[in-house]
Parts: structure tokens; C-alpha cells; sequence
């Protein structure tokens, strides 16, 4: 069995090939019962957040091909649209690739928190969806350790560094005081509650926090004396908003050019900083043709981000030397998997052969021998039982001239040299 994935993330694909590529929480399942149904797949998971999405899967081959075959199909798209994007990963180099993406070493904010909580949503999702096996299953666990054993150990996640700090970062660098400035957020998901925490200790004047939901809305407004509204309520409210953040996961825009030109009409055209942080895209990208308008997509958020990273940078080395331990670790325990049957066919023999001894010394028992002698032959029957096969094997590995099994059987009893 290979360990297999095929994925895209920031680094290699823009936000238009990301979105076109993402599983939203509501086909997730469906999904991935549909890929592990592949003959060739015995275990399947998905990844897919705004930054990425990525197929893990146990597989009889190592051929990307059916995976992309499965992509393109699945989504509807043609599979020349998207395999320059991807990157391929088996075994030892999965292994490494899924520790350095829980622990944030391969995100577009250094060590960011996030995926790892994304990570756990997969494997979550996996688990619920009977996708997940013993080695698939296994490999999630070891990289929650591992992830957790960097960021006790490492100092990768002392920096407040986000997607949503970087937005409220680059919200400061537009207005000079953020104490006069009005905040619409749009969703009411983790990196909303992030953005929403860095507005308010950064002193922003007034949030406003919308969702399809309103009732998660109000919850995360009265956090930070906000004001709640449903989505519905967007457009008559759309104009008192300088700030607008959004990361919900919407498959549709929620935000098209025409209302967005509306609320700018209200505002006699006083500009608006706007940060669409969802993959596919809350806001329509022709937003951008506005002139009083500052739309920045998630992917323009790197040069913000590079700043303040120096501590996780310097942290990031250590992390790869945890890394590098923790794949030893796992490789060993995979390893260790192509002996089990071996191992439990040879306890289950040394069991028989106990229980044939044992029913011996029972019958001797109720024939009246006295029990020490009925004793003294269990322990001589076992033993030469136990040892009878080994003997045998050793002795004819001795005429073949077989020292290499020779070797191997005092390794394996562990025998000291005889003087």
C-alpha cells in the first residue's frame, strides 16, 4: 500500500483555480465516500480551506492519475485546467508534508494556528465518513503530536500573525485612526472572531457583524459590543461600513459590483477598504474596478505578512529538526505494520501449542499424579514444543550454510555468545 496525495495551495495556484477546487462542509461527506469507492483506494481524506486543498489516501498505486481523474470529474472541470497547479506527494514525503502543514511551517503566515483545527476538521470529516483506516487514521494522529510537540517546544506560535491580524494590520496602514472608522464583518466562522478580536483591541469605533445566521451573529457581536445583522440586512447597511472583512463559505459572491457601487453613492463616495478572506470569493472581483474602493484578496495579504515574522522564522528551524524525529518515528511504526501478521500468526501458534500442553497436564491432574510431577512435565512439554521448530529451522540453516538466519535468530532471541 503507498501513501498518496495530490493537492494546490497559495504557493502554486491563484485564488481562481483554489476556488473552483474546494469542498465545502455540505458535499464533504458525499465526497469522500465517493473517492474511497475507487477500487484502488482503501483510505481517503480531504483537505480544503481558502489557502488549499488537499487529497490524502492509502492507494494499491502510486499513479497521481486517478486522483486527478476523480478531481475533474467531481468538480466538472477539465483536468488540463488544474494539474499544472498541483504538487504530488507518497509516503516519506507525505508524511513530512502533512507535519509541516498542521504545525503552519507551510502556510502563508508562518505557523499560524488555523490548520491545525482545519486539519482536525478533515480528519473529523474522514472518521464520520468511514473513509478513514488504520494507516490513514494513524498518520492524522501522529501529526496532531506532532504539531503539538512544535508549537510546546517552539516558539512558532508566539507572534500574533494571522490572516485576519494581517487584514486589521493593513487596515491601520489606510486610516490614520481606526477609533473613528466603522468595521462590517461578514461571517461569524474562526478568522471572523480573529479579525474582530484584533479590531477591537487595535480601538476601532463600531463593528458590525453580519451572517446568514443571526443568531451566531448577535453571539460574536456581544463579544465586542458589536452590532448584529442577518445577511439579508447587508444592503441597508453596507454604507455606514469604512471596513469591510469577509470569510464565509458561500459558493456565490455576496457582495456584486452594482450593490457595492450603491452603498459608495450613500457614502458621497468616501472610500471603503474592503478584505475578501474566502475562497471561492465573497466579493465580486470587478469590485476592484471602483475608484473609491480598496479590495485586497487573500493572496494579497503576503506583503503584509512577511512583516513581524522574524521569531517564527528562526522557531521554524528548530521545527523542521522535530519534524525530521517525528517522520522517523511514523516511518518505523509503518514499518513495523508488515511484521503484524507475522506476529500475531506466531502468538497465535504459541497459544495452541499452551493450550495442548496445558490440557495434558489437567488430565494428568485428574488421573491422580501428584501435581508437582504433573508440574514438571507441562514445563518440560512446553518448552521442547516451543523451541522444537526453531531448533529445527536453525540446524538446517547451519547445512545450507545460512549464517545470515543464524545471525538473525540469536538477534531475534536476543542469546548472549556461549564461552
Amino acid at each position: 500500500m503507498t501513501l498518496l496525495a495530490v493537492g494546490i495551495n497559495y504557493n502554486t495556484a491563484p485564488v481562481s483555480i483554489r476556488e473552483r477546487l474546494s469542498f465545502p462542509a455540505e458535499i464533504l461527506e458525499t465526497s469522500l465516500q465517493e473517492l474511497w469507492r475507487i477500487k484502488e483506494i482503501s483510505e481517503a481524506a480531504i483537505l480544503s480551506t481558502c489557502n488549499r486543498t488537499e487529497f490524502y489516501c492509502t492507494s494499491t498505486t502510486a499513479n497521481k492519475q486517478i486522483l486527478i481523474d476523480w478531481v475533474a470529474q467531481s468538480k466538472q472541470i477539465s483536468a488540463a485546467d488544474f494539474t499544472p497547479y498541483l504538487y504530488c506527494h507518497t509516503d516519506s514525503e507525505l508524511i513530512r508534508h502533512m507535519f509541516r502543514v498542521a504545525c503552519g511551517l507551510d502556510s502563508m503566515i508562518l505557523g499560524e494556528p488555523q490548520i491545525l483545527g482545519q486539519m482536525k476538521t478533515a480528519y473529523q470529516a474522514a472518521y464520520e465518513a468511514g473513509t478513514l483506516g488504520k494507516r490513514l487514521g494513524k498518520l492524522f494522529q501522529h501529526t496532531f503530536t506532532a504539531a503539538k510537540k512544535v508549537r510546546t517546544d517552539t516558539a512558532i506560535g508566539s507572534s500574533p500573525v494571522s490572516v485576519a491580524f494581517a487584514a486589521v494590520q493593513l487596515a491601520q496602514q489606510i486610516f490614520d485612526k481606526l477609533s473613528e472608522q466603522t468595521a462590517l464583518l461578514i461571517g461569524a466562522g474562526e478568522t471572523i472572531e480573529l479579525a474582530a478580536r484584533h479590531l477591537s483591541q487595535q480601538g476601532i469605533g463600531r463593528i458590525i457583524i453580519a451572517n446568514r445566521t443571526y443568531d451566531k451573529a448577535h453571539s460574536l457581536a456581544m463579544q465586542f459590543n458589536g452590532y448584529a445583522i442577518a445577511l439579508s440586512e447587508l444592503p441597508a447597511h453596507l454604507a455606514e461600513a469604512d471596513i469591510v472583512i469577509s470569510s464565509t463559505a458561500s459558493q456565490l459572491p455576496i457582495l456584486g459590483k452594482g450593490r457595492v457601487e450603491s452603498a459608495l453613492k450613500k457614502r458621497k463616495h468616501k472610500p471603503m477598504f474592503m478584505v475578501d478572506l474566502a475562497v471561492p470569493r465573497d466579493i465580486e472581483a470587478e469590485v476592484e474596478q471602483l475608484r473609491d474602493v480598496y479590495l485586497y484578496t487573500i493572496d494579497d495579504l503576503q506583503n503584509t505578512i512577511d512583516q513581524n515574522m522574524n521569531s517564527r522564522r528562526l522557531a521554524a528551524e528548530q521545527a523542521e529538526e522535530i519534524i525530521d524525529t517525528q517522520v522517523d518515528y511514523f516511518l518505523a511504526w509503518l514499518r513495523a505494520q508488515g511484521a503484524q501478521s507475522t506476529i500475531q500468526d506466531y502468538r497465535h501458534q504459541a497459544e495452541q501449542t499452551r493450550d495442548e500442553a496445558l490440557q495434558k497436564a489437567l488430565s494428568l491432574l485428574k488421573s491422580g499424579i501428584p501435581a508437582e510431577q504433573a508440574l514438571n512435565r507441562l514445563a518440560h512439554s512446553l518448552t521442547n514444543k516451543l523451541i522444537h521448530t526453531p531448533s529445527t529451522q536453525i540446524r538446517a540453516a547451519a547445512e545450507n550454510e545460512r549464517h545470515d538466519l543464524i545471525a538473525a535468530a540469536r538477534e531475534i532471541f536476543k542469546l548472549s555468545n556461549s564461552q
